[in-house]
């Protein structure tokens, strides 16, 4: 395993707008409807002040190339959602977290940081949450520029 660093956040529940793409490349589509959005409300996401985290919704399914992938930006209460934007709570929760560079490196990270929890003294949740890729480099054009952190729902 070739994790730098694991570091244990607790996430605060958060309102969030939510981007929804479903296709061969979703991330894509919800990226597209995401930053419309925040342009729309005043959010620069390329300034690098605000946080985005996504996560397959669905899951790609055997022998599908589609499948679904939902963008969350934390917005306050003053925010309304525009179609095809959503406005949700999501819970908080604990997390187990770790950084990476390169978009190419996603899968393997995701891995060794599942390793990690298994040889952890940590537990899975008894109400899982979802495991969340945090976008830290919205304005970077190069996909192995991008940083990334990885949230694995843990239990203490």
């Amino acid at each position: 395993m070739t994790l730098k660093e694991v570091r244990i956040v607790d996430l605060p529940p958060m309102r969030v707008a939510s981007a929804l793409g479903f296709g061969i490349s979703p991330e894509n589509q919800a990226a597209v409807e995401i930053q419309g959005f925040a342009k729309s409300i005043g959010i620069d996401l390329a300034s690098g002040k605000h946080v985005t985290y996504g996560f397959n919704n669905p899951d790609p399914a055997p022998g599908s190339p589609k499948y679904g992938y939902e963008i969350w930006l934390p917005v306050g209460p003053g925010i309304e959602a525009r179609p095809p934007i959503q406005v949700k709570q999501v819970p908080g929760g604990t997390y187990a977290v770790t950084r990476f560079t390169g978009l190419s490196n996603i899968g393997r990270v995701w891995r060794e940081l599942v390793a990690w929890f298994e040889d952890s003294p940590y537990t899975a949740p008894a109400n899982w949450r979802q495991c969340l890729e945090a976008a830290l480099s919205w304005g970077e054009p190069d996909p192995e520029k991008w940083v990334f952190d990885l949230y694995l729902p843990i239990a203490k």
